[in-house]
């Protein structure tokens, strides 16, 4: 029974396989540490010079007006373009304008009398950036990796995300509060620099020579393609319906202080989410044994607007960081899935573009959650949003699998894309 039991622990432990085999694998997933811990730095101290600087809310959620344009045209461009240049090449020259932006945003923060043009300008140039960078890290994976280690290298993926999320926020916090905003600038700039030069150790990925140079009708393929395949539709649906109906992170602050009367724990609900994200990663041995993928992003994302409409309906903080912490986890499951079926099917020349699609559903279906969610915070109450968006949620996932029901079957040993990848991956 001892040895059962051991057996089944193991089958949880996270898959240490990719990094074991693949020195690229080991490269991306260090420099990805290093710049998103940097980055969340960086995403810290900008708000805070931003409040610093003008004293208006209004100023500091003007950020995100600036970076939904780049966001939408230069993640659908990045995307094709990472579909037809090498796509080391692409992270590289990137990585460089990042630093250049960083390094403004520093020189700014030096002086007597820092602009508040300059903060929206690198904003918006930095948004530009990670555009056209994230499509061709995202490419990269299943390049770098076995085709049966893909569920491995993306829950290590994520790790960095969560560690950045856990870690950026508080050391970030910790700077401005103490030695101003010109120590977290520098933080993020060394993290930048730092991620660039090992980028530079990757080998090289060029794309076929047959590929399709960046323009409207490519961009348009990769939408066709996605649309045509009701598997991948799904991963984009069921993702923005989960975010755009349960996305309660803009109540935090009115939650914690005017209803669980909590305020000093504003913190912890914040940090939830990550927390089981971050758990749900250290035990995802298990997924790797899992084929109806679909089925696991509809069920997780069910279990994600669940715990969501329990939080709200918390008698204290405690039950609510408990409940956000299991939906956290939730959406870990789902985001792993997802990450899964894109890229154990779809193939290599439209991974750019498809990326960049993916790209637009997650930056645009929170912001977008968060609107929501605020309206009818200000119209019906705080607890009465975060109950009704589990709720929605809930049944617009179901609604979703009901619509799309090949999802519901997809099963990566017989799909005809998953099968085609493995073939191609087994005969190079």
């Amino acid at each position: 029974m001892a040895a059962s039991f051991r057996a089944r622990l193991a089958r949880l432990r996270v898959d240490l396989t990719p990094w074991r085999a693949s020195r690229d694998f080991r490269i991306l997933l260090v420099s990805g540490t290093v710049f998103f811990l940097g980055g969340m730095v960086g995403y810290v101290a900008l708000p805070f010079q931003l409040y610093k600087l003008t004293g208006s809310n209004f100023a500091v959620g003007a950020m995100g007006l600036v970076t939904i344009a780049p966001l939408v045209v230069f993640g659908l461009y990045g995307g094709a373009l990472a579909d037809h240049v090498d796509r080391r090449k692409l992270l590289v020259g990137t990585g460089i304008a990042q630093v250049l932006i960083s390094a403004a945003l520093l020189s700014n923060s030096l002086l007597a009398h820092p602009q508040v043009w300059v903060i929206y300008l690198c904003g918006g140039l930095n948004a530009v950036a990670m555009s056209l960078q994230r499509p061709s890290r995202e490419a990269l994976l299943p390049r770098v990796v076995g085709h049966a280690q893909i569920p491995a290298a993306v829950a290590l993926s994520s790790l960095t995300m969560q560690v950045g999320q856990l870690a950026g926020p508080a050391v970030g916090g910790v700077l401005v509060g103490s030695v101003g905003v010109t120590w977290a600038f520098a933080v993020e700039l060394t993290g930048l620099v730092v991620a660039t030069l090992m980028y530079l150790g990757l080998g090289s990925y060029k794309t076929s020579e047959h590929s399709t140079p960046p323009s409207l009708r490519a961009i348009g393929g990769g939408i066709v393609y996605a649309f045509r395949r009701k598997d991948l539709l799904a991963t984009y649906v069921v993702d923005m319906v989960g975010m755009f109906l349960a996305m309660p992170i803009v109540l935090f602050p009115a939650f914690a202080t005017e209803i669980l009367k909590e305020p000093k724990l504003l913190g912890l609900l914040y940090s939830a989410e990550a927390i089981g994200a971050m758990c749900a990663s250290l035990t995802s041995g298990w997924a790797k044994h899992v084929h109806h993928q679909g089925r696991a992003v509809v069920l997780a994302t069910i279990g994600w607007g669940a715990a969501v409409g329990l939080a709200g309906l918390a008698p204290n903080i405690w039950v609510a960081i408990a409940c956000f912490a299991v939906a956290g986890g939730a959406d870990m499951v789902s985001v792993l899935f997802r990450s899964v079926i894109w890229n154990q099917t779809i193939p290599d020349e439209m991974r750019g573009r498809l990326a960049g699609i993916e790209m637009l559903g997650y930056s645009l279906g929170p912001l977008g959650g968060q609107a929501r969610s605020g309206l009818v915070a200000d119209l019906t109450g705080v607890r009465t949003a975060i109950v009704s968006g589990g709720v929605m949620c809930v049944a617009g996932v179901i609604g979703t699998a009901i619509w799309l029901r090949e999802f519901w079957r997809y099963d990566a040993r017989t799909d005809e894309h998953a099968v085609r990848e493995r073939d191609l991956r087994a005969a190079s």
